[in-house]
C-alpha cells in the first residue's frame, strides 16, 4: 500500500525509536517488592517496644517528684498534665528520656541539666547516712532515768522467766491447753454498742479492765463501761478533728488520780491531747507534729509518751513538763504504729514504708530493723516476754520477730487483706512468782501466751503464741475491723469497726454468769 509523501518522515522516525528502545527488562531492573502483612507490622512493633524497654531499664530516672519536675522543665516539657499523678509523671519522663536516647539527644541534655542525675544522684544517696542531732539536757536526764528504770524492770521479768524455765513442762502445757486454748475456743460475741457518726478507729481497755476508751473518725472520744457497754463519759470531740488514736496511762483506773493524766489522744490535726477522767476538755495539748498522729503509747514508767505521725517522725514527750524531748526521723513514709518495750528500754515503730524499727531509748540509736513486709505496717505489739515482736501489715500477714536472733522467726498468712491491729495478751505487769505462803501452789499465767489480730477482711483471729497456730476466728462484723484489744483480766476482747460499732467478745459460758 502506498504511503502519502507527507507521512513518510514520521514513519521513519518511529522505526528509529523502536530500534533504540530496550527489547525487555533484565532481572536487575525488576523492582523489589517487600511484604507488608499485618504480622510483619506487629513483629516490627514488638521488636521496637522490646528495644525501648531495654533502654528504659538502663536509664536512671529520678524517684523524687521534685526531681522529676525539674528534669521535665530542663527538657522543655510540661511539668504536669491534667489528671496526672506522681507515678504517671515519672512514666512520662521515662518515655521522654527513651526517645531522647534513641535520637542521641539524652547526653547533651543531661550535661546541661544542673539538677543532679546519674552519678550526682548516687553521690546524694551515699550522703544519706545515719546522722545524730545534739539533744537538750532534759533528754539526757530522761535517758538516764529510763536506763535506771529498765534495769529494775528487766531484772523482774527475767526472774519470772527463770521460774518458768524451772517449772515442769507438763504443768505449763496443761495450763495452756485447759486455761488458754480451750477457753479461747469458746469465745463469741457478747454485745454491740452503736452511737457513732463515723467509723470507730480505735478501742482500748483501761488497765483495770472495767472501762474502755473509744475513738472515732468523727473526733468523738467516749469512755464506756465493761461489760454492759454503757457510756460513762465523753470528751470534746472537736480537739482532735477526726481519725482519733488514743492510749491509756499504765496506772489509769488503778493508782493514778482521776484528776491527772489518764488518757492521751491524737488525730488529723497533729496535736496530742491529754485528758483526765473528770473533765470534758483536755488538761494539756502537746504541739509539734505537722500531720496526723495515728498511734501513741505511754512509757511503762508513766512519765513519758511516744507518738507516731504521718509527718514521718515519732516523738517522745515528757508528761511532767509537757515538752517534746525527742523528734526522731528514720522512716521513709508515714509512721503509723508505736509500742514501748515492757522493760521501757526500747521502743518499736512501724511505718507505711513497710519497715519496723527498734530504737534504744537509752542511746537514741536504731538497733534493729524489721524488714520483710511487702506493704505498710499498721499493727505492732511487743510480747510481755520481752523478745517477741508482732507486726501486722497491709500485705495480710503477721510476722513474728525474735529480738534475740534479730530476725523474723515466723510469718502467719493471717488474713486476706489489711491487718489493722495486733495484740499480745498482757496482764499489764510481770506475773508474781509463787512464794512459801502459797503452800507450794503453782500460779501460772497466760501472759504472752496468745496473740489477737484484726483485719479489713471483717474477722478477728486468735493465735497460739507457742506454735503460732490458729485457735479461733471471731466473726460477726459486717465491715472492716479497725482495731482490737484484750482486757488485762483476759475475760474480754474488744473490737472497733468501720460499721460505726464497738463489739465485745467473751467466753460463751460467761454470758449468763
Amino acid at each position: 500500500m502506498a504511503v502519502h509523501s507527507s507521512r513518510q518522515p514520521l514513519l521513519e522516525q518511529e522505526d528509529e525509536d523502536m530500534q533504540d528502545a530496550p527489547q525487555g527488562l533484565t532481572l536487575d531492573q525488576v523492582p523489589k517488592v517487600y511484604g507488608t502483612t499485618v504480622a510483619t507490622h506487629k513483629a516490627h512493633e514488638l521488636l521496637e517496644q522490646q528495644s525501648r524497654n531495654h533502654i528504659a531499664k538502663t536509664l536512671a530516672v529520678p524517684t523524687s517528684d521534685d526531681d522529676v519536675r525539674k528534669r521535665l522543665r530542663a527538657y522543655g516539657e510540661p511539668i504536669t498534665l491534667f489528671g496526672e499523678d506522681k507515678a504517671d509523671r515519672r512514666d512520662r519522663l521515662r518515655r521522654i528520656m527513651v526517645d531522647k536516647q534513641i535520637n542521641g539527644e539524652l547526653q547533651d541534655v543531661d550535661m546541661e541539666s544542673p539538677e543532679g542525675t546519674g552519678a550526682d544522684e548516687e553521690e546524694e544517696e551515699e550522703e544519706e547516712e545515719e546522722f545524730y542531732t545534739p539533744g537538750e539536757e532534759e533528754l539526757l536526764e530522761a535517758r538516764r532515768a529510763i536506763a535506771e528504770y529498765s534495769i529494775a524492770r528487766s531484772r523482774e521479768r527475767l526472774q519470772y522467766q527463770r521460774y518458768l524455765a524451772e517449772t515442769p513442762f507438763p504443768k505449763i502445757y496443761n495450763y495452756r491447753k485447759e486455761r488458754v486454748v480451750d477457753r479461747l475456743k469458746q469465745f463469741g460475741l457478747l454485745g454491740t454498742q452503736f452511737g457513732f457518726d463515723r467509723p470507730v478507729s480505735i478501742a482500748r481497755f483501761s488497765p483495770n479492765a472495767q472501762k474502755a476508751a473509744i475513738g472515732s473518725w468523727s473526733g468523738e472520744i467516749k469512755i464506756i463501761s465493761i461489760p454492759n457497754l454503757s457510756e460513762e463519759h465523753s470528751f470534746n470531740g472537736g480537739v482532735n478533728n477526726e481519725k482519733v488514736g488514743l492510749a491509756w496511762h499504765p496506772q489509769a483506773t488503778l493508782t493514778q488520780s482521776a484528776s491527772t493524766v489518764n488518757l492521751a489522744s491524737g488525730g488529723t490535726q497533729g496535736n496530742v491531747s491529754l485528758w483526765n477522767l473528770e473533765s470534758s476538755s483536755p488538761i494539756a495539748v502537746l504541739e509539734g507534729h505537722e500531720s496526723r498522729v495515728a498511734r501513741m503509747d505511754f512509757h511503762p514508767s508513766g512519765k513519758y509518751l511516744g507518738t507516731a505521725s504521718y509527718d514521718t517522725t515519732w516523738r517522745l514527750w515528757d508528761l511532767e513538763s509537757q515538752e517534746e524531748l525527742l523528734m526522731q526521723e528514720g522512716h521513709a513514709k508515714e509512721v503509723f504504729a508505736i509500742k514501748f518495750h515492757p522493760d521501757g528500754s526500747l521502743v518499736a515503730t512501724g511505718g507505711l514504708d513497710a519497715i519496723g524499727r527498734m530504737w534504744d531509748l537509752r542511746t537514741g540509736r536504731s538497733v534493729i530493723t524489721l524488714d520483710g513486709h511487702a506493704r505498710g505496717i499498721y499493727g505492732l505489739d511487743i510480747s510481755p516476754n520481752g523478745y517477741h515482736v508482732a507486726t501486722g501489715s497491709a500485705d495480710g500477714s503477721v510476722k513474728l520477730w525474735d529480738l534475740r536472733q534479730n530476725k523474723c522467726v515466723f510469718t502467719i498468712p493471717a488474713h486476706s487483706t489489711i491487718v489493722s491491729d495486733v495484740k499480745f495478751y498482757s496482764p499489764g505487769r510481770v506475773p508474781r512468782i509463787p512464794s512459801d505462803r502459797d503452800n507450794g501452789a503453782e500460779i501460772p499465767s497466760s501472759s504472752g501466751m496468745y496473740l489477737v489480730s484484726s483485719s479489713y477482711d471483717r474477722t478477728i483471729k486468735v493465735w497460739n503464741a507457742d506454735t503460732w497456730t490458729h485457735i479461733k476466728t471471731l466473726e460477726g462484723n459486717p465491715d472492716k475491723v479497725m482495731s482490737v484489744d484484750v482486757s488485762s483480766d483476759e475475760q474480754y476482747i474488744i473490737s472497733s469497726s468501720w460499721d460505726r460499732t464497738v463489739k465485745l467478745w467473751a467466753q460463751e459460758d460467761s454470758y449468763y454468769a
